[in-house]
């Protein structure tokens, strides 16, 4: 499974990070409101965002999403801990612009990336802090299941609860 194809349809265009993405990436991050449900709740100040960054350049699997109407950088994700033996994969470390949310986007993007990961795994996993409602939320309404809680510690950062939602190839149609 390569972990940094580039995917799109009709709404968005997800391209692999790169380093040079860091300014254009924190002007989305750079907003305090996007990051009060999260674990780090500091995520918009510059030094703590190059740290998230530079473990997401680390992964090898993070992207940069666009708007394709406009062209513009609305967010990231990132595909991580893919297990080929337990045909697993994880889907995390999302956050879009505040003119995105409650949109369309966030379940175009799952959707592309969840089509794509099951041509090679059964599971898609996704680790939710503990707080963060919205994205609970988001990600039962494509189906995924609560299965358990646990500490995850994010590059750089101390553990923090999260909770961890699947979601199964058979289910997903």
């Amino acid at each position: 499974m390569n972990l940094q194809p580039i995917l799109e349809n009709e709404i968005v265009q997800l391209v692999p990070l790169q380093e040079s993405d860091f300014e254009i990436l924190f002007q989305v991050a750079s907003d305090p409101l996007i990051w009060e449900q999260h674990p780090n709740k500091d995520r918009y100040k510059r030094e703590v965002f190059q740290n998230f960054f530079e473990g997401a350049i680390q992964s090898e699997g993070a992207f940069r999403i666009i708007d394709k109407a406009s062209g513009e950088t609305i967010g990231s994700s990132r595909f991580y801990d893919y297990d080929e033996a337990n045909k697993s994969v994880l889907i995390g470390y999302t956050f879009y612009g505040r003119n995105y949310w409650g949109s369309h986007y966030n379940p175009s993007v799952k959707k592309l990336m969840l089509e794509y990961a099951f041509q090679f795994v059964n599971t898609v996993y996704f680790h939710i802090g503990a707080e963060n409602i919205r994205s609970q939320k988001a990600i039962e309404r494509l189906g995924a299941v609560k299965v358990r809680e646990i500490s995850v510690a994010y590059h750089g950062e101390p553990e923090k609860l999260n909770f961890e939602y699947r979601i199964e190839k058979e289910h997903w149609t």
